[in-house]
């Protein structure tokens, strides 16, 4: 894996939230769509939390905190061609659906900023880890840090097509 082309193309994706929330009141920010799901601010919650989870789950396999199991073929394939399986829907899992909130435009903005600080300070030490130490990953299996870096990328583009989704069923209901 090439982490410096994962970690451009995470910050290009990160630059794709600002630039969306850039364009947000804080009234719209957090107002839920009529036919349901979340709000932007609850996908940013969502989105920048589980990261933030990763990047710790990430750090683990780093500090050799973690086990020598083996990646599931079904991640391997997801991790390759760099998207979740189409027409297929994720159920976030229960513990972190739990964590999701409605935050505000500076929540989210901070949690942005977290971020990308942490990953900042994670990224030089991922070649150095033990590709053979994983830590568990709620859908997807073991992970080592490599695959982690991978999918928090895979996360935040699928995330960001989210609210894309929202947008446009935000367009709908105002015609």
């Amino acid at each position: 894996m090439n982490t410096s082309r994962v970690y451009k193309s995470i910050t290009k994706i990160v630059n794709a939230y600002k630039a969306k929330l850039a364009t947000k009141s804080e009234e719209d920010f957090v107002l839920t769509p009529i036919n349901g799901g979340w709000s932007y601010s609850e996908v940013y919650s969502h989105i920048f939390d589980s990261s933030l989870l990763s990047l710790m789950a990430l750090n683990n396999c780093i500090k050799g905190d973690g086990e020598k199991k083996p990646a599931h073929f079904a991640t391997i394939m997801i991790l390759f061609f760099g998207a979740l399986p189409p027409g297929k829907k994720y159920k976030v899992p229960k513990r972190l659906a739990e964590r999701v909130k409605k935050i505000n435009l500076m929540g989210a903005e901070q949690f942005m900023t977290d971020f990308e600080l942490q990953l900042i300070q994670v990224l030089p030490q991922i070649k150095k880890a033990d590709p053979k130490i994983r830590t568990k990953h709620p859908r997807l299996g073991y992970l080592n840090a490599g695959q982690w870096l991978r999918f928090i990328e895979i996360h935040l583009n699928h995330h960001l097509k989210q609210l894309v989704r929202i947008e446009k069923g935000f367009k709908k209901q105002k015609v």
